[in-house]
């Protein structure tokens, strides 16, 4: 029987300074660069959290998009993040629980590998803090898992209809399918999703 680590701050950051960061391709992957690039609006407020190194805000920042904003537990990804996009905003670098922040809400949030880092049982917390972060109509646009592993997480893995029933009374599902251009590590092991916020929360007695 495989304990399960406390997944808090100091885990993370350990995880940093141990450069035990597998889950990071070194590189924004093709499913979010996709859907970025068809963006028209570059004012939108984005919120990328559990961010990891970054990739993703580097790739915004750098098409010209103003409104981004990280979000980490740790500060190590942040500090990086930093050193290698100084002109960044500093105050858009925010190292914080995920589920205590309640200063911002966002147009679109990107999920890239923080839902599969969180403990499982914080899942339907997640689909309901998204929900809270997200202005009306605005989406949560990323890639999920679509397997178990046979190994101890982190990452979790799960199913898309595990997926669907967090995500169903908070959002109408605009894409969510299996992901086509994953990288090849990934390839028929993601499932794309494009969900919009519902106006309010509708539950099914």
């Amino acid at each position: 029987m495989h304990e399960t680590p406390e997944l808090n701050a100091g885990y993370w950051s350990s995880r940093y300074q141990q450069k035990e960061t597998g889950w990071d391709a070194g590189f924004i992957t093709a499913p979010l660069e996709t859907y970025i690039n068809q963006l028209e609006n570059k004012d939108l407020s984005i919120l990328i959290p559990g961010c990891g190194h970054g990739h993703e805000a580097e790739f915004l920042h750098r098409q010209g998009f103003p409104q981004v904003y990280l979000m980490d537990f740790a500060p190590e990804p942040l500090e990086r993040f930093k050193s290698r996009n100084p002109n960044f905003p500093a105050d858009h670098l925010l190292q914080q629980d995920f589920f205590q922040h309640t200063a911002l809400t966002f147009d679109l949030i990107l999920e890239q590998t923080f839902f599969c880092a969180l403990p499982r049982n914080r899942r339907p917390d997640y689909a309901r803090k998204m929900f809270d972060l997200l202005k009306p109509g605005g989406k949560l646009v990323g890639v999920l898992f679509s397997e178990e592993f046979s190994t101890p997480g982190p990452p979790y893995g799960g199913t898309p209809q595990e997926y669907q029933a967090y995500f169903e009374p908070y959002f109408t599902f605009k894409v969510f399918e299996p992901c086509y251009n994953s990288i090849p590590p990934r390839a028929g092991r993601e499932w794309f999703m494009v969900l919009e916020r519902r106006p309010k929360p509708q539950f099914i007695a």
